[in-house]
């Protein structure tokens, strides 16, 4: 699913040359997303499939921060793994992780296949932030992780995306703020990532994601649930960065639920409080 040249089944809205992003619609009922405890209803899955790409990446993500910062956690300390760790595909490999930041998101990757997949990934997770749905935040976001050849038409149809009447459908108010005593859960995890296409300035990447979203509160009528997606993004080496040319999302690839109780509400703010994210890096 993505944003094409009209509107898809949650609002996408988009034109040839642009930025393919999942919008959100404000009419689309309860639009809070599940995975992990499957949802009853197509709608309960909208939200989180819109915050998985812009509302809206070869293996598996290693946490970027590894090692104590000496120089032979990089490619020359993989060269002393054994075939059998060398070959896992959640292995940390390649160049050491990204060390610029633009904001609270990581910028200035390396210009080649493991550069495209790291800047995929961080871009996921900060397009599928809570800040998106905050005018301000979401335009630093945009600017941030998009070729500024998109940019401008992306955030206006953004802007018309998330309206008063979308965000009160989803428990927030007008400007995205989650009601006294509740606290708004929407966090992207990037599971792994692959690259399609790659050439010197442009580059495909998948990035296989499990998110969260809805409100965490006594009384919660729109609790947090989790789901799975894919998130493709076309990128394009501009300004000594790789930046979102266009992106869209895919259902799945979803596992088997498990038998974990589910949290109550309380416990899950205190999570989404007190863990903080990563930086991701090949």
């Amino acid at each position: 699913m993505s944003l094409g040249d009209e509107h898809d089944g949650f609002g996408g809205v988009g034109g040839s040359g642009q930025t393919r992003t999942r919008l959100p619609e404000g009419g689309s009922g309860d639009v809070h997303g599940g995975g992990a405890r499957r949802p009853p209803t197509r709608s309960s899955r909208s939200l989180i499939t819109v915050v998985g790409v812009v509302v809206l990446l070869i293996a598996a993500i290693a946490f970027a921060n590894r090692g104590d910062g000496d120089p032979t956690d990089g490619p020359a300390a993989s060269q002393g793994k054994s075939p059998a760790d060398a070959g896992a595909p959640t292995s940390a490999t390649g160049v050491r992780p990204v060390t610029g930041r633009t904001g609270e998101i990581p910028t200035g990757f390396a210009h080649d296949e493991q550069g495209a997949q790291s800047a995929a990934s961080n871009y996921a997770v900060a397009l599928g932030s809570v800040d998106m749905f905050q005018a301000g935040p979401r335009q630093a976001i945009v600017e941030t992780t998009h070729d500024p050849a998109v940019v401008s038409g992306l955030l206006k149809r953004l802007d018309e995306s998330y309206s008063p009447g979308f965000l009160a459908n989803i428990g927030l108010d007008a400007n995205g703020t989650a009601p006294t005593g509740m606290t708004f859960v929407s966090r992207t995890v990037p599971v792994g990532a692959k690259v399609r296409e790659f050439t010197a300035d442009s580059a495909t990447v998948d990035v296989w994601c499990t998110g969260l979203v809805g409100l965490a509160g006594e009384g919660s009528t729109k609790p947090v649930t989790s789901n799975w997606f894919t998130i493709t993004q076309k990128l394009r080496w501009v300004e000594n960065d790789w930046k979102i040319v266009t992106s869209e999302q895919t259902e799945g690839p979803t596992p088997v639920n498990g038998d974990n109780r589910a949290s109550v509400a309380d416990e899950i703010a205190e999570a989404v409080e007190g863990y903080g994210g990563f930086t991701y890096a090949r």
